[in-house]
């Protein structure tokens, strides 16, 4: 599998996992503290090649998401579900780097885009989640880290979970069909 944009990653473990998964070019950020020198390296790439930014489904890579996003508008998504990122041999360590091959080429195809604006007509509110019991209620932590997961776009707090939906341009249709499978699966019943 071939990747055409330069994959934006934490460290160089990350960058071996990577390429033993797929064929693609990376960037390191080396830690959470995102310097000016990697996101003028990950904004040129941007404009040449594209960027995915996949990085560890835990604070510090959700921190340095938002840094590149907010530095560096229009970047693609991939998202890998933290079961799938645990260590088997150190305890609660959690990494692109303990992911699987498989796990790793199946977030890559599932690839999102940002996008700026939705129309409002389109766009899911707070209240569409409620009877989904994805806010405000018993169990929904784990429903939104279902959907999260069934739908490639990381896990989230209620009001994140609007914000990505919207960002994702995933419809109301697209939410409805997710969370009938996910029930019918048995997951969130």
């Amino acid at each position: 599998m071939k990747i055409k944009e330069v994959i934006v990653v934490e460290g160089k473990h990350d960058t071996t996992k990577i390429q033993q998964a797929v064929d693609a070019d990376t960037i390191e950020t080396n830690g959470s503290a995102v310097n000016k020198t990697t996101l003028d390296m990950i904004s040129h790439a941007r404009k040449k090649r594209g960027i995915i930014i996949f990085t560890d489904p835990d604070y510090p890579g959700e921190r340095i998401r938002h840094v590149i996003n907010e530095r560096v508008p229009g970047c693609k998504q991939a998202f890998l579900p933290k079961q799938q990122a645990e260590s088997k041999q150190v305890k609660r360590s959690v990494g692109i780097e303990h992911a699987s091959k498989e796990a790793i080429q199946s977030s890559l195809a599932q690839v999102y885009e940002v996008y700026e604006t939705v129309p409002s007509e389109k766009q899911i509110r707070k209240q569409d989640l409620i009877p989904y019991g994805l806010v405000a209620g018993q169990g929904s932590k784990a429903r939104r880290k279902a959907l999260g997961e069934y739908l490639h776009i990381g896990h989230t707090n209620g009001k994140q979970l609007v914000k990505r939906l919207n960002m994702f341009h995933i419809s109301k249709e697209e939410l409805n069909s997710a969370m009938v499978h996910l029930e019918e699966e048995g997951v969130c019943s």
